[in-house]
């Protein structure tokens, strides 16, 4: 972690408490979650630090006071009393892995989980799923039993990695990933991008199960297409949206 002052670390912990309070409390209004499932993490790169959901904590019963604060690279709390959220290793191990993620969150979503429980990647068949992801949506091998008996949550997260680099892909051309016979982590540069994120990666999936129920070999959409749509809102000459 960063050596900072006190007061400035009491700063950087409460400013990370109400962007982990506001980014999950946007996921469950988003209906991507049910009971307890899921959860939402942030990250501050300057100090080195992470909140996260407490663990099994109801959404409408969070409060900022409550939410967990962490040492990115060592994995220590350093703010809060609460449990982290079980889940709490994949995040780490993708914000160690992914310089350029802020923001890591995990969801239960219908369809999404779908197509990880079927453990197949989610086809870009149109140009709404090619705004938000560079391509098909990828799932993961199954983790061994070697893995699930060890540390399976860090494990959950080195699988993620792996699969992104095994397919050559970055962390922001591919905000998501399907944990076979598990569900979507999706991520992004801030906990509020890493949301919409999930949000969008429900409705690709919901519109490409559509797709394949209208059309069992629908053909996927062209190359130059996936590329015109995903580079005009983030590429390096992007133009949708209003210039910051």
């Amino acid at each position: 972690m960063s050596a900072v002052g006190g007061a400035t670390l009491s700063a950087t912990v409460r400013e990370l408490r109400r962007r982990a309070l506001a980014a999950n409390l946007e996921l469950a209004k988003s209906g991507l979650v049910t009971l307890t499932f899921g959860n939402v993490s942030v990250a501050d790169r300057g100090s080195g630090l992470m909140a996260i959901k407490p663990s099994g904590v109801p959404y409408p019963d969070l409060r900022e006071e409550a939410i967990p604060v962490l040492d990115i690279q060592r994995g220590a709390v350093i703010a809060g009393t609460a449990r982290p959220s079980s889940d709490t290793p994949t995040h780490l191990v993708l914000y160690r892995a992914f310089s350029e993620i802020g923001g890591v969150v995990h969801t239960h979503s219908p369809f999404a989980t779908a197509w990880a429980q079927a453990r197949r990647a989610i086809p870009c068949f149109g140009t709404t799923h090619a705004d938000h992801f560079r391509g098909s949506v990828p799932v993961t091998r199954s983790l061994t039993p070697e893995e699930i008996g060890g540390n399976y949550e860090h494990e959950t997260g080195a699988l993620i990695v792996e699969t992104l680099r095994e397919l050559g892909l970055t962390p922001l051309a591919m905000p998501a990933t399907l944990v076979a016979s598990h569900g979507p982590f999706v991520w992004g540069s801030d906990g509020q991008s890493a949301v919409a994120n999930a949000i969008a990666l429900e409705m690709v999936a919901v519109a490409a199960y559509q797709t394949m129920g209208l059309c069992e070999d629908a053909a996927e959409i062209s190359a130059p297409l996936l590329a015109r749509h995903f580079d005009r809102k983030h590429g390096t000459g992007a133009y949708y949206g209003q210039p910051s």
